[in-house]
C-alpha cells in the first residue's frame, strides 16, 4: 500500500511540476513584491535590481555546493541563450519593471503584465514550433481574465496617474512586459538545446544580468552617485532586501527556470503571472477589505488554472 502511495504521488508530482512550480514561484513574488514596493520607496530601480541579483547569485552559489552540482555539462549555445536571456529578461526587464512601479503603481504594472503569457504562447508557436491545443488556450484566456478582473479594481485611497507619468510607466510596463516573453523564450530555447538543470540556468541568467546592471549603473548614474548604499545603515532595509531576494529572486527564479523546462512556455508563462492572486490572502492577513469583484476574479482564475492542468 505505502510502494502505491509513493508511485502516486511521484506520478502526479511529475505530472505538473512545471505547473507547481510556477504556480509556487507566482506566489512567492507576491510575497517579494510587498517587500519590493516598500524599499522601492527609498532604493532607485536599478541599484535594487542590482542589490536582489547579488544576493541572489550568491544563494544560488552556496545551493550548488551543498547539492554537489559542480561541474554541469554545459555547451556553448544554451549558454549563450541564458546569458542573454538573463540580460534581457532581468537586466532590462526587471528594472523596467521596478521602474513602471515607481510611475503607475503596481496593481496597473500587473494589468501590463497579463500581456506577457499571450505573447509568450505566440511567440513559441513561431519560433519553438510549440503548439498548444483549445483548451490550454481557453485556460490562459481565463486565468488572464481573472488576473486583470482583479488588478482593475479600483481601490479607495488611490489616486489617478497624472500625465507626466502615465506614458512612461505604460511605456516601462509594456517593456518589461516585451523583455519578459524574450527572456521566457530563450530560456525554453536553452532547454531545449541541451540538458541543463533549473539551478544553474537560474545562476547563468542572474550572472549574465548582474554584469548587464553594473554596466548600465556605471555609465548612467552621476559618478558621486554610482554604488553609494547610505540607506544600507538601516538594519531594517538589510533584513527586508535579503528576505524579497530569497522569495523572489533566489527561490523565484530558480522555479521558473523548473516551470519553463517542464512545461509549455506559454502555460508556463500565463501561472507566473497569477501573482496578484496570490497578493489578496496577503491583504487579508493585514486587515484589509476584499471586495467580492475579487473573490470572483480568484474563481475565474482558478478555473483557467484547472484547464492548464488538467484538460492540457
Amino acid at each position: 500500500m505505502q510502494i502505491i502511495f509513493n508511485n502516486f504521488l511521484i506520478l502526479s508530482f511529475t505530472d505538473g511540476k512545471g505547473e507547481v512550480a510556477a504556480l509556487a514561484a507566482a506566489c512567492l513574488w507576491a510575497v517579494a513584491s510587498v517587500v519590493y514596493g516598500l524599499l522601492g520607496q527609498r532604493i532607485p530601480p536599478i541599484q535594487l535590481n542590482l542589490i536582489k541579483g547579488i544576493i541572489a547569485i550568491a544563494l544560488l552559489l552556496l545551493t550548488i555546493l551543498v547539492t554537489g552540482e559542480l561541474s554541469p555539462q554545459l555547451s556553448v549555445l544554451p549558454v549563450c541563450l541564458l546569458f542573454l536571456s538573463g540580460v534581457v529578461g532581468i537586466g532590462w526587464g526587471d528594472t523596467a519593471f521596478l521602474a513602471a512601479i515607481n510611475y503607475l503603481g503596481a496593481r496597473r504594472v500587473l494589468l501590463l503584465g497579463t500581456l506577457s503569457p499571450p505573447m509568450t504562447a505566440i511567440a513559441a508557436t513561431i519560433f519553438l514550433q510549440e503548439t498548444l491545443n483549445l483548451s490550454a488556450w481557453c485556460g490562459i484566456l481565463l486565468t488572464i481574465l481573472g488576473v486583470a478582473w482583479v488588478v482593475t479594481e479600483r481601490v479607495p485611497g488611490t489616486s489617478e496617474v497624472d500625465s507626466t507619468h502615465l506614458w512612461p510607466g505604460i511605456g516601462f510596463g509594456l517593456l518589461a512586459a516585451i523583455t519578459n516573453t524574450a527572456g521566457s523564450i530563450l530560456s525554453r530555447a536553452a532547454f531545449a538545446n541541451a540538458s541543463i538543470s533549473p539551478l544553474w540556468a537560474a545562476l547563468l541568467r542572474l550572472s549574465a544580468a548582474v554584469l548587464t546592471i553594473l554596466v548600465w549603473a556605471w555609465f548612467s548614474a552621476p559618478k558621486q552617485m554610482r554604488f553609494t548604499y547610505p540607506y544600507w545603515q538601516s538594519k531594517r532595509v538589510i533584513l527586508a532586501s535579503f528576505f524579497a531576494a530569497f522569495c523572489g529572486t533566489f527561490l523565484g527564479i530558480w522555479l521558473q527556470q523548473t516551470a519553463i523546462k517542464f512545461t509549455s512556455v506559454g502555460i508556463a508563462s500565463t501561472l507566473l503571472q497569477t501573482s496578484p492572486l496570490f497578493v489578496i490572502p496577503i491583504a487579508i492577513g493585514m486587515g484589509e477589505k476584499v471586495s467580492l469583484r475579487a473573490i470572483a476574479g480568484v474563481g475565474i482564475a482558478i478555473a483557467g488554472i484547472g484547464l492548464l492542468f488538467y484538460l492540457k
